[in-house]
C-alpha cells in the first residue's frame, strides 16, 4: 500500500487535519521554519567563520547568496522528518498557502532532498471539502512568491545588519532598525511632535434644554445676529488661535452668559425641520489587518495577541486563513452567511442580492478569501465549544461576516433649527427605522463620535411654528484637543493606507516597538519614548529614504512585482544594497560624520531643558539657578510626561535634595523619597563616601509616590521582615523583590523555596501560617501551567501523572514522559488507567524509533559507508506559539515569522563540511 507524507507547521494543525485524510497517509509537523539566517556568531559554521560576510549571512558579493543553518532545537525535527521520508512513496507539502508558508515548503524541499514525487497541498480552510479539494489539485511550487519572500528576507537582514550597529556606536547599544520597524517608530514620533506643538484654543457656546409634546431634547447655539459661531474645527492647532480669512463669531465666556441671560425669559419657536433617510451599509468581510483594528477596539486585544488567537482558531478547522488582504466570498460561504441571516435573525434581515466585495489593495490575491468561519455552514458562537478570548474572536468573525450579507440600516436623520431673540439653535437627531444589519454588527471607531452611528436620538415630532418651552440653558466652555495618539488599530489602519508593510507582519511589528523600548502602551495608545525622538532624529537626517513611507511603500510593490513574476530580485538588490548609492555606501560614509552627541540629544518644543540618552537610561540637563543640572528619567517617564513643572522639580530635587518624609526613630536617619531610573522608592539616610549604599526599597505594585507616608516608608524600608521558623527547619521571611513580593523559606546554606504575594496577601501583614500555607503549594516554575485534572499516582514509581493544557491541545505528563490525548477526547473523558497505558505505548513508540536509528548507523558503519554531510537550517520561531522574546539586530522577535533559526549555502561554493552550504537567491 503507498504512503503519503503530509507536512505542515504546527502539531495543531496536523491533529486537525489527519481527521480529514484517507488512510495511507501521515502527517507530520515541521515546527514553521526548519532554517534561518544566523542570528549569533555560535550559529556560523566552522568553515564559514573566517568569512567576511558570515555574520551578515549574506554573500552580497557573490549574488547574495545566503548562508542558512539549522538550530539545535530543530535537528531532532528535522532528524524526524527525514525518517518519515524514508517510509513514504510521495510527499505533499501542506504549510499555508501565502509567501511566508511557500517559503517553508522551498526550504523543506531543499533541505530534505526528497526523491520521491513532491506536490505542493494548498487550503484555506482546514474542513472536509477544502481538503479533498486541495488532495484533488495538488500543484508545484510557486517559486515567483519564494522568490519574493526570500528577496524580503534579504532586505531585513541588509537594513537591520547595516543600520543597527550604527545606532548602537551613535546612540546607545541595542538598539534596532528595521525596514518597516523604523517607519512606524517615525510615524509615533511625528504625532507626538504634533501633540507637543499643538496650542490649545478656547470657545464658548450654549446648550439649551428644552421641552416640546411631553418630550425632553437638547439643542446647541450655531448663530448669533445671523454670524455663525466659532467650534473647534475652527482653530489653527500651532497657534490656538483662528484660522486666516474664516467669518465666524468667537464667543468668551461674558458674551455667552450675557445671551443665556437675554434669551432666558425669550419665547422659542421652531424655524426649521428636515426629515433626511438615508441608508447603511454593512462593511466587508474582515481581512487581517481589518481583523486586528476590530479586536483591538472592540476586544482590547493588541495585534500579536489576535493573530495567536486567529492561529489557533484557523488550525483547529474554525476559521479560514487568517493572512490574507482579500475581502472576497466564495459562493459556498456566501450561501452559508445567507442561511445563517434568515435562521437567526429571519428573511426580512436578508439583503435583497448578494453582496460581493471587491478588495481596493491593488497586491491582493483574489484567489484567496476573506477571513471567515470555516465549512460550508457556519457554526455559531454557541455551537462551537470555544472559551474565552478564542470565542470572542470567533464572534466577532462570525458576526462580521453575517452581516455583509444582510439588509442596510434604514435611517432618518433629523434636523431642527429654531430661533430665540438673535439667536439660532440646532438641534439633531436619529432614528432607525430598520436596523437591518445594525442587529449583528457594527462597524467600531477610533473616534467616540463615530462610534455612535447606529445610536438612536430620538426629537419629537415638530413643525415649523412650534413653540418648545425651555426648561435650562448652560454655558460651557470648549478647549480644542491635540491630535489623538494612535492606537494600535489606527496605526495599522495608517501602515496599511500607506501600503508600509503587508497586514501579516504588523503584529510583529508592533510588538517589536514595544520590546525594544521605542514606544509603551498608555491604556490603549502608544506613546514613543526619547529614544524613538533620537532614533527617527538620527534616520531623518541622515538616511531619509528609509524612514519615508513612500520609499517603503514602493518597496513593498516591487516585491509584490517579484512575487507575480513582474519583476528581477537581483537588480532590485544590487541598486539598493551596492555601488555608490546603495545602503552599504551610504552607512560607511555617514557614519564618519554622525556626531553622537548631537544624536543623544532630544530637544524638545516648550521645554527649558535637553534630554540625552546613555547607556544607563534617558537624563535631561538643564541650566538652572545658574549652573547645569543633570536629572536622571524614570525609565518609564515619556516626552509627552516631561513639562516645564516637572523639569523645575527634577532640577530642584537634584540640586537640594529632597525633602524627607521624617526620621527613623529607630536609627535617627532622615527617610526620603526619591526618584531613579526604575522608578521611585524610598531611602534611608544619605549616600556617603563611607556609606555609599544607604538602605532603599522600591514602592510596592500600585502605590503612587504622592501617598507616601514616613509610617509606610519605614515599612518598606523594614523588608525582608521575620515571620518564624519553619517546622521542617530554617526560617520564613516575607519581603519584596524585582518581581513583586513573596515568602520564602530560608532552608540553609543558600538554598531558597519563593512563592509570590498575590490577592488579599499583604507583605507588611501577612502571618507565619499563611505563608507556611503558601509554601506547602507545589511550584510550578516559571511560564508552567497548572494541570487540569490529577488522575493519580503511577504504580510504577509513584510520581503524579495529571493532564495539563498545552499550545497544542491538552496531554498526559508522568514525569518526563509526555502524550497527547486520544482524538475526540477532553480531561474529564480518561481516568488513570488509560493515562498508564497510553504513556506506555508512547514510551515502547519513542524506545522503537531510538533502535531503528542506532541499528541503522550500525549498519552504516559495518558496511564502512561514508554518512551524507547534509545541509543544516534554522528556524525562528513557529507563528502560533512564538514566545515573544527579541534577537538580533534586525528587531525581528522569534514570533515574527515561523521558524527559530537556519542556515544553508549553495551555488559557486565547494561541498562544506558541517553539513551547511549557500544557496543562490533564485531557486
Amino acid at each position: 500500500m503507498s504512503k503519503t507524507l503530509v507536512i505542515v507547521e504546527s502539531p495543531t494543525k496536523a491533529k486537525t487535519i489527519r481527521g480529514f485524510l484517507p488512510r495511507g497517509f501521515q502527517v507530520a509537523a515541521s515546527m514553521g521554519h526548519v532554517r534561518d539566517l544566523p542570528n549569533s556568531a555560535s550559529e556560523i559554521p566552522a568553515s564559514h567563520k573566517g568569512e567576511p560576510w558570515a555574520k551578515l549571512g549574506v554573500n552580497t558579493a557573490d549574488q547574495f547568496q545566503r548562508l542558512y543553518v539549522v538550530p539545535k532545537d530543530k535537528k531532532k525535527v528535522v532528524r524526524e522528518l527525514k525518517d518519515a521520508l524514508k517510509a513514504a512513496d510521495q510527499l505533499l507539502l501542506a504549510t499555508d498557502e501565502d509567501r511566508e508558508g511557500e517559503s517553508i515548503s522551498w526550504h523543506l524541499m531543499e533541505l530534505l532532498k526528497p526523491k520521491i514525487p513532491v506536490k505542493r497541498m494548498v487550503f484555506h480552510e482546514i474542513t472536509k471539502e477544502a481538503i479533498a479539494q486541495a488532495l484533488a489539485h495538488p500543484r508545484d511550487l510557486n517559486q515567483n512568491l519564494v522568490q519574493a519572500q526570500e528577496a524580503r528576507r534579504v532586505l531585513d537582514r541588509l537594513v537591520g545588519y547595516t543600520l543597527s550597529p550604527l545606532l548602537w556606536k551613535k546612540v546607545a547599544y541595542g538598539l534596532s532598525a528595521g525596514r518597516v520597524q523604523s517607519v512606524a517608530v517615525r510615524l509615533l514620533v511625528q504625532r507626538e511632535h504634533s501633540r507637543l506643538a499643538f496650542r490649545s484654543g478656547s470657545y464658548w457656546d450654549l446648550k439649551a434644554q428644552l421641552v416640546g409634546h411631553g418630550q425632553g431634547f437638547e439643542a446647541r447655539l450655531t448663530h448669533v445676529a445671523g454670524e455663525q459661531i466659532a467650534t473647534g474645527t475652527d482653530f489653527d492647532q500651532n497657534t490656538g488661535t483662528l484660522k486666516k480669512g474664516l467669518k465666524v463669531k468667537l464667543l468668551g465666556e461674558q458674551e455667552a452668559q450675557d445671551l443665556k441671560e437675554a434669551i432666558a425669559h425669550q419665547c422659542w419657536r421652531v424655524s426649521h425641520g428636515q426629515n433626511k433617510p438615508t441608508s447603511r451599509h454593512p462593511a466587508a468581510p474582515f481581512t487581517t489587518s481589518t481583523m486586528q483594528q476590530e479586536a483591538n477596539r472592540k476586544l482590547r486585544l493588541s495585534a500579536r495577541q489576535t493573530m495567536g488567537i486567529a492561529q489557533s482558531l484557523y488550525e483547529k478547522g474554525f476559521i479560514t486563513y487568517m493572512r490574507t488582504d482579500s475581502v472576497h466570498l466564495s459562493d459556498q460561504a456566501i450561501a452559508a452567511a445567507r442561511r445563517c441571516v434568515e435562521q437567526t435573525f429571519g428573511a426580512p434581515y436578508l439583503s435583497p442580492k448578494v453582496r460581493q466585495y471587491t478588495t481596493k489593495s491593488r497586491n491582493a490575491q483574489e484567489a484567496h478569501e476573506a477571513i471567515r468561519p470555516a465549512g460550508e455552514h457556519f457554526r455559531s458562537p454557541q455551537e462551537t465549544g470555544l472559551s474565552g478570548a478564542e470565542r470572542h474572536l470567533y464572534e466577532l468573525i462570525w458576526m462580521r461576516t453575517v452581516a455583509c450579507q444582510m439588509a442596510d440600516a434604514q435611517i432618518t436623520m433629523v434636523t431642527v433649527q429654531l430661533e430665540v431673540g438673535e439667536a439660532r439653535f440646532r438641534s439633531t437627531g436619529k432614528r432607525v427605522d430598520f436596523p437591518g444589519f445594525f442587529r449583528a454588527y457594527v462597524e467600531g471607531k477610533d473616534d467616540p463620535q463615530a462610534a455612535l452611528d447606529s445610536k438612536e436620538v430620538l426629537l419629537p415630532s415638530l413643525q415649523v411654528g412650534d413653540q418648545p418651552t425651555c426648561k435650562a440653558i448652560e454655558a460651557l466652555d470648549h478647549q480644542t484637543q491635540p491630535p489623538a495618539r494612535f492606537s494600535e488599530a489606527a496605526l495599522v489602519q495608517k501602515l496599511e493606507a500607506e501600503g508600509i508593510g503587508r497586514p501579516s507582519t504588523y503584529a510583529t511589528i508592533i510588538g517589536t516597538v514595544c520590546d525594544r523600548g521605542y514606544a509603551q502602551l498608555v491604556g490603549n495608545a502608544l506613546v514613543p519614548s526619547f529614544t524613538a525622538f533620537a532614533v527617527t532624529n538620527l534616520l531623518e537626517k541622515n538616511f531619509p529614504d528609509l524612514v519615508d513611507t513612500g520609499f517603503t511603500a514602493r518597496m513593498e510593490g516591487t516585491l509584490d512585482e517579484i512575487s507575480q513574476g513582474q519583476g528581477q530580485w537581483l537588480p532590485y538588490l544590487e541598486q539598493f544594497y551596492c555601488g555608490e548609492k546603495g545602503l552599504e555606501a551610504k552607512v560607511a560614509h555617514q557614519e564618519q560624520s554622525i556626531d553622537p552627541t548631537t544624536f543623544r540629544t532630544v530637544a524638545l518644543e516648550k521645554l527649558p531643558c535637553v534630554v540625552r540618552i546613555s547607556k544607563f537610561g534617558a537624563y535631561l540637563e538643564a541650566d538652572y539657578d545658574g549652573q547645569t543640572v543633570k536629572a536622571n528619567l524614570p525609565s518609564d517617564l515619556t516626552p509627552a510626561d516631561l513639562n516645564p513643572e516637572r523639569v523645575e522639580e527634577l532640577c530642584q530635587n537634584k540640586l537640594s535634595g529632597p525633602e524627607a518624609l521624617g526620621t527613623d526613630p529607630e536609627t535617627g536617619e532622615p527617610i526620603y523619597l526619591l526618584t531613579g531610573q526604575y522608578g521611585p522608592y524610598v531611602q534611608r539616610g544619605e549616600a556617603t563616601s563611607d556609606h555609599p549604599k544607604p538602605k532603599r526599597a522600591s514602592l510596592l505594585p500600585g502605590m503612587q509616590s504622592t501617598d507616601m507616608t514616613l509610617a509606610t516608608a519605614l515599612e518598606l524600608l523594614r523588608l525582608p521582615r521575620r515571620l518564624g521558623e519553619h517546622p521542617d527547619g530554617g526560617t520564613v521571611d516575607a519581603g519584596l523583590g524585582r518581581f513583586g513580593p513573596y515568602v520564602v523559606w530560608n532552608k540553609g546554606k543558600g538554598e531558597r523555596d519563593y512563592r509570590s504575594l498575590k490577592g488579599e496577601d499583604h507583605v507588611f501583614t501577612i502571618p507565619l501560617e499563611r505563608a507556611l500555607e503558601l509554601l506547602a503549594v507545589p511550584k510550578l516554575g516559571r511560564g508552567k501551567r497548572a494541570p487540569l485534572r490529577q488522575l493519580g499516582v503511577h504504580p510504577d514509581d509513584g510520581e503524579p501523572v495529571a493532564i495539563f493544557p498545552g499550545p497544542y491541545g491538552e496531554y498526559i505528563k508522568h514525569g518526563k514522559c509526555n502524550c497527547s490525548l486520544p482524538e475526540g477526547k477532553t480531561a474529564v473523558d480518561v481516568d488513570l488507567n488509560e493515562a498508564i497505558a497510553l504513556l506506555a505505548a508512547k514510551a515502547e513508540a519513542k524506545g522503537t524509533s531510538k533502535g531503528t536509528r542506532k541499528t541503522t548507523r550500525a549498519t552504516t558503519k559495518k558496511q564502512g559507508a561514508k554518512p551524507k554531510k547534509q545541509a543544516t537550517t534554522g528556524s525562528k520561531t513557529t507563528r502560533s506559539n512564538a514566545k515573544a522574546k527579541t534577537t538580533g539586530p534586525e528587531g525581528k522577535a522569534p514570533g515574527s515569522t515561523r521558524s527559530k533559526t537556519a542556515v544553508t549555502t549553495t551555488g559557486k561554493a565547494k561541498p562544506v563540511s558541517h553539513g551547511h552550504s549557500t544557496i543562490p537567491l533564485t531557486p
